[in-house]
C-alpha cells in the first residue's frame, strides 16, 4: 500500500509517495476534499451526488462520479487501494498523519492534556503551521464543503488562541505577537482575540500597546453592537495597568449570559424593588418566555448562587443540587442541614432555577430555606407557583408585540428578533418592507422570546420572506389543537417547527439526546449516533441541530452538547409518541452501565484523575439512568452501576451513591440475584462511612451468606474489616482484610487495614512487612494515598514524627490530586497529631483550623469529633483545660462521635454541654487565642536572643 497524504488546510494538496500529484478539474478536487474531510468514513453516493451537483444531479451525475472516482485512483497510483469503494458509497482510508486536518486537531488535544505550557507549546506550533492558505478556496461553492471550511477556521482560531494563551504563559509572549495581531484582525469584535492579543503585548513588554488595543476593542464593540464587553476584558486592563499580564480569566462557578437581555428592564427594576420587601418572589410563566434570563439579570454579576433543578430528576438530588451552588461538599450527615448551616444568618440572595417539574420538592427545599436562614431571600422560577404562604407570585408576560399599523421599531419583540438575526446573518439593517415581514413573524409567534430567538436562527439559511411564508405555513400559533395553556402550545409549534426541518436521522438523534439532564460530550453523542445506525457523519449531525438552536455547544470544558429543558421536554414527548421510548431508557441504561465500568477501571489506575473528573461531571445523567434502571426494575444495571461505583462509595464526597446502594440493597429482589454479595458489600462500606458500623456488619454478613464466591465476597470482607478494625478488634480485622487479599490481590487496600491491625495491636515489624507488600503493588493515586497514611500512622506509633510527617503530606497530596476526600481527611488528621507531638504548635493549631473548617464544611461530623477531640488534647497540654473538657463532653454526648477506648481521666465540665455550633465557635476561639500566645512567646524568645 502506498504512501499518501490529502491536505486541506489550504489549497488542496495531493501527495503520493512524498511528491505533489495535481489533481485536474473542479468536481473531481471537490470530490478528494470530500473524501478526505469524513475522515475515513464512508461518504454515501446520494450524498455526492447533492454536493457536487447541488442545483439538481443530471442524469449522467452517477456515471460522472464513478469517473471522477476512478480517475482519482489512478492519480493515487501505489495508493489506490485507498479509494475504496463500498455498497452505499466510497471511503478513503487515511492514517492520521496523512491527512493535516486530522493532524491539526491531534495536536490540539494533546496539548489539553498538558499541564506545563513549555511542553504545549511545540506542539501548538506545529499544529499552527499546518495552516498554508486561504482554506479550499475555489471550492467554496460546494455547500459541505463550504461548511467544512467554516469549521476548520474555528479551530483555527482555537489552535490560534491555544497558542498565544500558552505561549504567555510559558514567559514567550514576544514569539506571539505576530499570530495573536492576525487573529485579532481577521476577527476584531471577538474579545477572547482582543484579550490574548493585549495579554501577548504586555508580556512583550508593550504595556500601552495592550491598553490601547483593549481601549479600541470598547469603542469598536459599543459603536457596533451596542454591548459593552464581559468583566474578563477589565481584569485584564487592570492587570496590565498594574504592571502584569495577569493569567487568563477563570471561567464563572455559575451561569453567564452569553447575549444582552432585551426589552425586560422594567420587569428586572420590579423584580428587585420587591425582593428588598419580600423573602420569596416566584418568577411564573411558561417554558420559554425567559424567567431564567430575567432572574440572572436579577441576581447581576456578583456572586449570588443559582441552584439548577433542570438536571435534576428526582426530589432526593434537590440538597445536592443546593449544595453545588453553594460549592459545597458534603461527605458526611445531612446534605441540607450542611447548607442551611452555611447559608446561616447571613444576608443574601438564592436563586432557584426551574422548579416545575420536582413542583413539591422544590417547595419543601425553599420552606426550609426560609425558616433556617432567616436573612435570606429566595428567587425562584417555575411555570406555576410553588404554594408557599410567603410566596410573592409574579407573572412574566410574552414580550409586547407591535400593534398592526403601529410603530414597528420600539416594540422589544422586534428588536429581539433583529439583535438575533444580526448574529445570525449580518448585513444591513432592514427597510420598511422587512420590518413590517418581522413585526408580522414575532406578532405570530405570541412575543415568546424562545420562539423568537429560534426563528431569527433560521436566517443563517432562509431569506426574511421565506421564513415568513414557511411561519405561515408551519406555524398554526392562532388556534389549532387546544391542549394546554395558550403560550405553551406557542412554544411547542415553535419547536415542532424546527424540529420538522430536521431529517430523520437528526429528529432522531435529537430525541434520543433529550433523556441526558446534563448533556452529553462528543463522544458519547457521536456513539449514540453510531449505536442508533444513523447515517452521515455524526459530527455533522450534531452541527446541524447546534445550528438550529435545538442544541447548544459548550466547550468550557472539552466539547458538550445540552438541551434547554422545555426542548427536552419536548424530544421526550417525540420518543413516546415515536414508540422509541422504552429502547431509548434502555439505552441510556446501558450508556451508564458501559460508564461506570470505565470510570472504575480508571479510578482502579493510574488515570483515577481523570476518571473522578468524568465522574462528577456525569452525576446528573448517571442519576436519570439510576432511576430509570430501579423504575424498570432492572436489577442487573443497577447492581452493575453500584458494583463499579464501589471506589468512589469509599473514598469520595458523593454522598448521593451511597444512598443507591444502600437502596439497592434493601430491594428483596435482590435476595435470587447473583451478584448480591457484591451489592451488599458495596452498601456495608457506604453505611460504615455514615457511621453506622452495626448496620455496615449485617449487611456484609448478609452478603457473605448469599454469596460465598471470593470474586464479590471481598467487599463484604473488606466491610468487615474496617468495621472490626474501628471497635479494636485487631485479630478479626486481619482475618478479614487477608481474606480480601486472596481474592482481589495486593494492590487495594486491604493489605493497608490488615497492617494498622498489626500496628494498633503493637506488632509493627509485621505492620511494615504487609504495608510495604501493599505499597509495592498499589496503582491508582488513592491506593498510594492509602498505603502512605498506613506508613504515617505506623512510624507515629514508633515514634519516628519526621517520617511519619513525610508519609502523611505524601497522602495528602495524592488523595487531594484525585479527589479522594475520604484520604485526605484522615491523612490531615494524622498529621496535626504528630505536629502537636512534635512540639510544633503553632503549625498544629493553624491546622487544626483548615481541617475543622473542611471536616464542617463537608458534614463529616464523625472525623470532625476525632479531630476535635485531638484538638482538646493539644489545647489541654497549652492550659485550656475548660474548653477541652467541653469539647470531650459534646463528642461523649454525639451519637456519630467513634468511640474511644478506655476512660479519658479527665473532670467533666460545669454547666450545660454546648451544642454543635456552639463547641466550633468555641474551638476557633481556643485556637485563636492560644495561636495568639505562641506567636507572643516565639517573639519574646526572638527578642531575648
Amino acid at each position: 500500500m502506498g504512501g499518501v497524504r490529502v491536505e486541506v488546510l489550504g489549497p488542496l494538496r495531493l501527495l503520493v509517495d512524498g511528491t505533489p500529484v495535481e489533481v485536474p478539474g473542479p468536481k473531481r478536487r471537490a470530490a478528494l476534499a470530500l473524501l478526505a474531510l469524513a475522515g475515513g468514513r464512508t461518504v454515501p453516493v446520494d450524498h455526492l451526488l447533492d454536493a457536487l451537483w447541488p442545483g439538481g444531479v443530471p442524469d449522467s451525475g452517477r456515471q460522472a462520479l464513478h469517473t471522477h472516482v476512478s480517475r482519482l485512483r489512478t492519480l493515487l497510483g501505489p495508493a489506490a487501494d485507498r479509494l475504496r469503494t463500498l455498497q452505499d458509497g466510497y471511503r478513503l482510508e487515511l492514517a492520521a498523519d496523512e491527512l493535516d486536518l486530522a493532524q491539526a486537531r491531534a495536536l490540539l488535544a494533546r496539548t489539553k492534556a498538558l499541564d506545563d505550557p513549555a511542553a504545549a507549546l511545540p506542539l501548538l506550533r506545529q499544529a499552527h503551521a499546518l495552516w498554508r492558505g486561504p482554506v479550499l478556496a475555489d471550492l467554496t461553492d460546494v455547500p459541505p464543503i463550504a461548511v467544512a471550511v467554516e469549521e476548520q477556521e474555528r479551530l483555527r482560531q482555537e489552535v490560534t488562541d491555544a497558542l498565544v494563551g500558552r505561549a504567555v504563559e510559558a514567559g514567550d509572549g514576544a514569539g506571539v505577537v505576530g499570530q495573536a495581531a492576525a487573529a485579532h484582525a481577521a476577527d476584531p469584535l471577538r474579545e477572547p482575540g482582543a484579550v490574548l492579543l493585549m495579554r501577548a503585548l504586555a508580556a512583550s513588554g508593550q504595556p500601552a500597546e495592550a491598553l490601547r488595543v483593549g481601549r479600541e476593542f470598547r469603542r469598536m464593540l459599543a459603536d457596533e453592537t451596542g454591548l459593552d464587553p464581559s468583566p474578563a476584558l477589565g481584569e485584564v486592563e487592570r492587570a496590565v495597568a498594574a504592571g502584569a499580564a495577569g493569567p487568563a480569566p477563570a471561567a464563572p462557578g455559575r451561569p453567564t449570559p452569553a447575549t444582552r437581555l432585551i426589552g425586560r428592564e422594567e420587569q428586572v427594576s420590579a423584580l428587585r424593588r420587591l425582593l428588598a420587601e419580600e423573602r420569596l418572589v416566584t418568577v411564573v410563566g411558561p417554558g420559554g418566555v425567559g424567567k431564567t434570563r430575567v432572574a440572572l439579570e436579577v441576581a447581576g454579576r456578583g456572586e449570588t448562587p443559582v441552584v439548577l433543578l433542570a438536571p435534576v430528576t428526582d426530589p432526593a438530588g434537590l440538597p445536592h443540587a443546593l449544595a453545588a451552588a453553594l460549592d459545597l461538599k458534603v461527605s458526611r450527615g445531612d446534605v441540607l442541614a450542611s447548607c442551611l448551616a452555611l447559608l446561616g444568618d447571613r444576608p443574601g440572595l438564592l436563586v432557584v432555577d426551574n422548579c416545575e417539574h420536582l413542583l413539591a420538592g422544590a417547595r419543601e427545599l425553599v420552606e426550609a430555606l426560609l425558616a433556617g436562614c432567616p436573612r435570606l431571600s429566595v428567587l425562584a422560577t417555575s411555570r406555576e407557583p410553588l404554594g408557599l404562604a410567603a410566596e410573592y407570585t409574579y407573572r412574566l408576560a410574552p414580550l409586547p408585540v407591535p400593534h398592526p399599523g403601529g410603530e414597528v421599531t420600539a416594540s422589544a419583540s422586534v428588536a429581539l428578533f433583529l439583535e438575533r438575526a444580526r448574529r445570525a446573518r449580518p448585513g444591513p439593517p432592514p427597510g420598511p418592507a422587512e420590518l413590517r415581514l418581522v413585526a408580522d413573524i414575532v406578532r405570530r409567534l405570541d412575543g415568546l422570546p424562545l420562539a423568537i430567538e429560534l426563528a431569527a436562527g433560521r436566517l443563517s439559511s432562509l431569506s426574511l420572506a421565506d421564513l415568513h411564508a414557511r411561519l405561515d405555513r408551519s406555524l398554526d400559533l392562532l388556534g389549532g389543537a387546544r391542549t394546554g395553556d395558550a403560550r405553551h402550545r406557542t412554544l411547542r409549534a415553535t419547536v415542532e417547527w424546527s424540529y420538522q426541518l430536521l431529517t430523520d436521522d437528526e429528529q432522531r438523534l435529537f430525541r434520543h439526546l433529550a433523556l441526558f439532564a446534563d448533556g452529553a460530550d462528543l463522544d458519547t453523542a457521536e456513539q449514540l449516533a453510531a449505536d442508533l445506525g444513523l447515517g452521515g457523519d455524526p459530527g455533522s449531525l450534531l452541527a446541524r441541530l447546534v445550528d438550529a438552536s435545538l442544541l447548544d455547544a459548550d466547550f468550557a470544558d472539552g466539547t458538550r452538547y445540552r438541551m434547554l429543558e422545555t426542548l427536552r421536554a419536548f424530544g421526550s414527548d417525540r420518543l413516546a409518541a415515536a414508540g422509541e421510548a422504552h429502547a431509548a431508557e434502555a439505552l441510556l441504561v446501558r450508556w451508564a452501565v458501559g460508564l461506570t465500568e470505565r470510570i472504575r477501571a480508571g479510578l482502579d489506575g493510574a488515570a483515577e484523575a481523570e476518571a473522578d473528573a468524568t465522574l462528577r461531571r456525569e452525576i446528573a445523567n448517571l442519576r436519570v439512568a439510576w432511576r430509570l434502571a430501579r423504575r424498570s426494575g432492572d436489577l442487573d444495571s443497577a447492581a452493575a452501576i453500584v458494583i463499579a461505583l464501589f471506589e468512589a462509595i469509599g473514598y469520595r464526597d458523593l454522598v448521593e451513591l451511597r444512598g443507591w446502594a444502600e437502596e439497592l440493597a434493601a430491594d428483596p429482589a435482590l435476595a435470587a440475584h447473583p451478584r448480591a454479595a457484591a451489592v451488599l458489600g458495596v452498601a456495608a462500606e457506604g453505611v460504615y462511612h455514615r457511621g453506622d458500623a452495626g448496620g455496615a456488619e449485617r449487611l456484609a454478613r448478609t452478603g457473605l451468606e448469599r454469596g460465598p464466591d471470593p470474586d464479590d465476597a471481598w467487599y463484604g470482607r473488606m466491610a468487615l474489616a474496617v468495621v472490626a478494625l474501628a471497635r479494636g478488634e485487631f485479630e478479626e480485622t486481619a482475618e478479614h482484610a487477608l481474606a480480601a487479599v486472596a481474592a482481589v490481590g495486593e494492590h487495594r487496600e486491604c493489605l493497608g487495614i490488615a497492617a494498622l491491625a498489626a500496628a494498633y495491636g503493637g506488632d509493627l515489624d509485621t505492620a511494615r512487612e504487609l504495608n510495604g507488600r501493599g505499597t509495592a503493588a498499589a496503582v491508582s493515586p488513592s491506593m498510594r494515598s492509602w498505603a502512605a497514611y498506613v506508613a504515617g500512622e505506623i512510624e507515629g506509633l514508633a515514634g519516628d514524627l519526621e517520617t511519619a510527617e513525610a508519609h502523611y503530606r505524601t497522602a495528602l497530596r495524592l488523595a487531594r490530586g484525585v479527589g479522594a476526600t475520604f484520604l485526605a481527611g484522615v491523612a490531615s488528621v494524622g498529621l496535626l497529631a504528630v505536629l502537636a507531638r512534635a512540639g510544633r504548635v503553632h503549625d498544629a493549631l493553624r491546622g487544626y483550623t483548615r481541617v475543622v473548617d473542611g471536616f464542617a464544611r463537608t458534614g463529616n461530623w464523625t472525623h470532625l469529633w476525632t479531630t476535635l477531640r485531638n484538638l482538646a488534647d493539644l489545647l489541654r497540654t497549652l492550659g485550656d483545660d475548660r474548653t477541652a473538657a467541653l469539647i470531650d463532653a459534646a463528642a461523649d454526648l454525639a451519637p456519630d462521635a467513634p468511640a474511644v477506648a478506655g476512660a479519658r481521666p479527665f473532670p467533666s465540665p460545669d454547666g450545660p454541654v454546648p451544642d454543635r455550633t456552639e463547641i466550633l465557635r468555641l474551638a476557633h476561639e481556643a485556637v485563636t487565642r492560644a495561636d495568639r500566645v505562641q506567636a507572643g512567646t516565639s517573639g519574646a524568645r526572638s527578642a531575648s536572643r
